[in-house]
Order: structure tokens, then sequence, then C-alpha cells
């Protein structure tokens, strides 16, 4: 039996025991320690021999969580005492307490006759019960529950801030989680514009490691290319920013929010287009305390930009040419005056109708790819049983009367299988493909149209041996709207859709399509699945 301080002077030790418990309450992170200091100061000043601590966890049951005067694995021993505690919480010294801790003690083989106990609480809010259990019987006097409760408000208080602590810690590893994934990159600096912190976004962005961005100013980090933005970060906080809202630049944002867009210069001398949004984070006394900036990688949204731009004035340019040829030939052919033979009336009926096809044809593919962009992909009606390589024959036998420059070779294997497919679509992909082939070698040369097959598919290629693509094009080229950009074939007509399309059709027939170069040239090569339909309608 643990001997009770029974000097006069117990007031001082019961003093020096909170003292020391409040130290470690500051000082220690480990609840475990904390709890188990104020198990033993709690049976020191009682005089008892053994002692527990039950918390609560979120679903309202407690559970031991330190002990004092037994082993670990005797722990499951006390679960009549937690029944009763989990069952009603009020009975903390009832006499079913008192026949509980009889039993408990028979079962620990110890001559434990008194429990002690009082519940933990922060604002009313029940934490967990602190039991004392002493070796002679009686009742617990009023001083000794004022001795327990000072203990028990100690533990009480330990067990709040370590949730607190441990509610910290998870809110700042979920914050850290964020800007660790986020795909903008996230700056954080200080009043005075030194980086604290820039998340794994920013440092593919800037080529700048975090290790080493630490500590540095914004503009060493931030480092905009010419043209230089007329209103920079730096500029802004020399106008009053952000405590003033007469500043330049103002952004849509909130009001405090500034905005910056340009070039931004990167570590390894490349440049990279971003949008950048600044927005202050202040004390509760109203002075700066950070500013937070999230910049975002916006050279595909400015390339799309600019393709769409260029995207209307070819369309534009397309449209006119056939409409002003039907309309010259129309208004020629019609005149009053002029007493046309036959062969010149066919002949200008024969442009009217090729340039209405292109027209049509210009049309047609607008329509698709606002339908593909719509429902993201090409739906197809028909299945037939093709033939790619007589569907090969007849676009060469088309385009040969086109071109005087070029020599078409056709290259598959004998007995090349037919597949289920949609030949009006295929017939538009080897068009496109075989026009492509023309106008992109527009010094000519030999243009081959051949396949393979195997067991469950078919291998088409088309090569060429003109200007060629390089490795960035070849991965961009099925992109929508996008031209290559030669200086050869800079004022070849086209609107950058046909290959977009291809690349649907093929797509929806269940295969692939790709891009490589040829040195000289191009070739493009696709897959189909024999059964296409069943293909695409993922019955494979």
């Amino acid at each position: 039996m643990r001997n009770m301080i029974i000097l006069p002077d117990f007031r001082i030790h019961q003093r020096d025991y909170l003292l020391k418990i409040s130290r470690a309450i500051t000082a220690q992170l480990d609840l475990q320690v904390v709890l188990r200091m104020v198990l033993d100061a709690s049976i020191a000043m009682l005089g008892g021999e053994v002692g527990l601590i039950a918390l609560r966890d979120p679903d309202g049951q407690f559970s031991i969580q330190a002990m004092v005067g037994v082993e670990a694995d005797q722990a499951e021993l006390f679960e009549p005492l937690l029944e009763l505690a989990n069952s009603d919480p009020a009975e903390f010294e009832s006499n079913e307490l008192q026949l509980r801790m009889r039993l408990v003690s028979r079962k620990l083989d110890m001559n434990l006759r008194q429990a002690i106990s009082l519940p933990m609480k922060i604002s009313d809010k029940p934490l967990g019960i602190i039991y004392v259990f002493r070796p002679y019987p009686g009742t617990a006097t009023l001083d000794d529950l004022h001795i327990l409760q000072s203990f028990a408000d100690q533990a009480a208080i330990a067990v709040h801030n370590a949730g607190l602590y441990q509610a910290t810690i998870a809110e700042k590893q979920r914050l850290a989680t964020i800007l660790d994934s986020s795909a903008d990159g996230v700056l954080i600096l200080d009043a005075g514009g030194k980086v604290l912190r820039i998340n794994p976004a920013l440092e593919r962005m800037t080529q700048w490691d975090a290790h080493y961005a630490v500590g540095r100013k914004h503009r060493d980090i931030i480092r905009w290319a010419d043209p230089v933005p007329k209103h920079t970060l730096e500029a802004a906080l020399q106008t009053d920013w952000p405590f003033s809202t007469d500043y330049p630049n103002r952004s849509t944002e909130p009001p405090d929010t500034f905005y910056v867009e340009g070039d931004l210069e990167r570590l390894d001398g490349m440049t990279l287009s971003v949008e950048i949004k600044y927005a202050p984070v202040f004390f509760e006394d109203g002075s700066l305390r950070n500013i937070i900036a999230n910049v975002r990688d916006i050279t595909r949204f400015r390339e799309a930009e600019e393709m769409k731009s260029t995207f209307i004035s070819v369309v534009s340019h397309e449209l006119k040419t056939p409409v002003a040829l039907i309309k010259g030939y129309a208004e020629t052919l019609q005149r009053d005056d002029a007493q046309w033979d036959t062969a010149t009336i066919k002949r200008g009926m024969n442009i009217i109708v090729d340039e209405a096809d292109r027209l049509t044809e210009l049309i047609e593919n607008l329509l698709m790819a606002s339908k593909l962009q719509v429902e993201g992909i090409v739906n197809l009606n028909v299945y037939e049983e093709v033939a790619v390589d007589q569907l090969a024959a007849a676009a060469v036998e088309r385009f040969q009367t086109q071109t005087n420059k070029h020599t078409f070779v056709l290259d598959f294997e004998r007995y090349f299988p037919t597949i289920e497919a949609d030949p009006t679509r295929l017939r538009h992909v080897l068009d496109n493909l075989i026009s492509n082939a023309i106008k992109y070698s527009p010094d000519g040369g030999t243009i081959t149209i051949g396949g393979r097959f195997g067991s469950d598919q078919i291998q088409v290629y088309v090569r060429d041996e003109g200007v060629g693509l390089t490795p960035e094009e070849t991965e961009r080229v099925f992109e929508r709207f996008y031209r290559a950009n030669h200086a050869r074939t800079r004022h070849t007509s086209g609107t950058g859709l046909g290959l977009y399309l291809v690349r649907a059709i093929i797509e929806a027939h269940g295969g692939r399509i790709w891009a490589t170069a040829s040195k000289p040239g191009t070739t493009f090569t696709f897959t189909l699945p024999l059964n296409a339909k069943r293909k695409a309608n993922g019955k494979t």
C-alpha cells in the first residue's frame, strides 16, 4: 500500500503536484505521460493503491487510457467498472460502483476496498473519468473529493489540449495535402514579400527547388520576361495595396485581390504564360500578415485562343473563296450580252458544282466538329463489310486527276481482309490523309498507301515525302484547329479540323491513329479492329 501524505502541509504537496503537472501540460506533447503524472499525484495525495483514467471516445463510450499500480494486461479486469460508466456515467459514488470494485479486487488478487471517482470535464463537456482505489474501507471525504477534483481538472485540460493539438496537426496535414496536390502553383509570402513556401506545382513551373526558393524575394522567383507586365506585385505594393482599393489592374475578384498576367521566365531560361492572383491575409489588428499567390499556367489557353482566331480567319477565307467563284461564274453565265458555247457553259457549271461540293464539305466538317465537341464522339449508324484496300484504290484514282507532281503507290498485303465499318466515314479518313499528303508535299514525290493485317485488326498507313512534322507537331497535329507552322505550308488552305475529325472517326470505330516523321515526309498510321461494331460497343 502506498503511504498517504498526512503531513499538516499536504496542501503544499498538492500545490507542488499541480505545478508539476501544469508544467508538464505546457511542455509535454505526450498525453500518456501527463495522465500518469496525474494518477501518481492522485494516488499519493489520497493514499491510494491503484489508479486509472478512462477517456470518452467519439461514440460516447469509455475506455482505459492510463493506469498506475497494475500491469497493462490487467486492464480488461476493470471492464465491470467501465460497463457501469457506459450505462450511467452519473453513478461515480454509488453502491454499485463499490460492489463492482470489490469484484475487480478479487480478480486482481489485491486488497482494494474503496473506490473514489470523478468526471473529467471541460465547459461541462464530459471527457473521461478518473478512479483512485484505496486499500481500506470508508467513504471519501469532501477534502478527498476536492483534491481529486483538482487533479481531474488538470487531466481534463491535458486531454482537451491534446485534442486541440491533434486537430491542429490534422488540419495542417490537410492543408499541406491540398497545396501539394494542387495543379496550380501556390506561393506564400510574408508581409515583406519574402517566400515562405512554394508548392510542387510552382516548383515545376518555375524550376525553382523549394529549398532554395524559401527566404528569397518574390521578384527572384516570379521573374517576368519581355514584355514585362505594366502592373506587378511590387508596383501594387508601392500604391498601398492591399489597404487601398484604388490601385492599377483591379481584377473582378474580391476588391483586395490583385491580378497579373504575362510570360514567366523560368530558372532554365524558358518562358511560361501564367496568370497570378494575389490575395492578402491580415492579422486581427488589420496589419498585413501574408500574401497568397495562386499561379495558373495559361499557355494552352493562349494557344487555344490563337488557334481559334486563326481558325475564324481561315474559315472566313475558305468560305469566301467558293462563294466568290460560284457567284462569279453564275453571274458570268447569265449575262444577256454574251453568247456562250456549250463547252464554256459546261466548264463553268462544273466549277460551280465543284465549289458547291467544297462548300458543302466545309460546312459538314464544321457541323461534325461542333457535334463532336458536344457529344464527345462521332456516332456511326452504318456498319457494312468494307474492303479498305479497294477504298484506298478508289481514292487514289480520284486524286490522280488533281496532281501531276505525285506518284501514288498502293502497298496492301495480299488477301487483305474486309472489316465491319462505316464506309462513308472511312472514305472521309482516306481522302483527308491523301489530300494532306498532296498538300504538304508541294514539290511532289511518292505517296504510298499501304496496309498490313493481323488476327484481330488491320493497320493502314499513308506516307508522303513532303516537309514533314517535328516531334512536338506529331503529338499535337490531331488537336482541334491546330495547323503545322512551316514557312512553306503557312499559306496552305485548311481549317485545322481535318485530322481532328479523322481521329474521332477512327476512335469511334475502336481504333487509334498516330503520326511519325518519315525523313523525308510524314507517315500517318491507323489501326481498325476486324469487327469495328463489336469493338466500338465495348463487347470485345
